[in-house]
């Protein structure tokens, strides 16, 4: 972990996402000793998420925060959302007030700048952008297998997210490395099209 974040870091890169149900909710402690122990704190930004899908009680909020800061060692989030916002887990975090918490963190300078991740059709997204236009930015799942897909409508959410003027943070660009490692036959055929070229690219 410590070599793949140094050469991230060589070649310029910057922004680290991490999440506090990932890799056994150890993901946070990790990152805390590959990069934050490690670097001076102006040379790195962290993303993380307050865990939606497991909040029970508004006092969760506060407490996994706290957590988080912890875990991971740091003073200040520069990037906290709210994770998995869908149809299952938006009225939880409606009604434990999710999103005023965020933005009370952000007053007090706790966080940077507050969003979510999104995992549902755009008419969702246009409705929580509607309710929330405090949030600062969404994270997507944006990349051309999904672009015109109906379940997961990346263009689509795409224009809402314009529409609504924030700022789009993409995941799953290459979609869990599907789109880096294709079948051989489709390999074959890029290569042909750009032999100069990775499967990626």
């Amino acid at each position: 972990m410590k070599r793949m974040v140094d050469r991230f870091t060589e070649c310029g890169f910057t922004y680290f996402d991490t999440a506090y149900t990932y890799h056994d909710f150890q993901s946070e402690v990790v990152l805390r000793k590959a990069l934050v122990e490690r670097y001076d704190r102006d040379r790195f930004t962290i993303a993380t998420k307050v865990p939606s899908m497991i909040l029970n009680v508004s006092a969760d909020l506060q407490r996994t925060f706290d957590e988080q800061l912890q875990k991971l060692g740091v003073e200040y989030i520069d990037y906290y959302m709210m994770h998995n916002i869908c149809a299952t887990f938006y009225p939880i975090v409606e009604e434990l007030d999710g999103f005023g918490f965020i933005s009370e963190k952000k007053a007090e300078g706790k966080i940077r700048r507050i969003g979510f991740s999104f995992h549902d059709n755009a008419d969702m997204l246009d409705r929580v952008l509607e309710e929330h236009p405090e949030v600062d930015f969404v994270q997507l799942r944006l990349n051309c297998l999904d672009w015109d897909n109906e379940s997961i409508q990346s263009r689509k959410c795409y224009e809402v997210a314009g529409k609504h003027g924030k700022e789009i943070i993409v995941m799953e660009p290459v979609k869990g490395g599907v789109l880096a490692k294709v079948p051989k036959t489709v390999e074959m055929l890029f290569k042909e099209a750009e032999p100069d070229m990775s499967v990626t690219s």
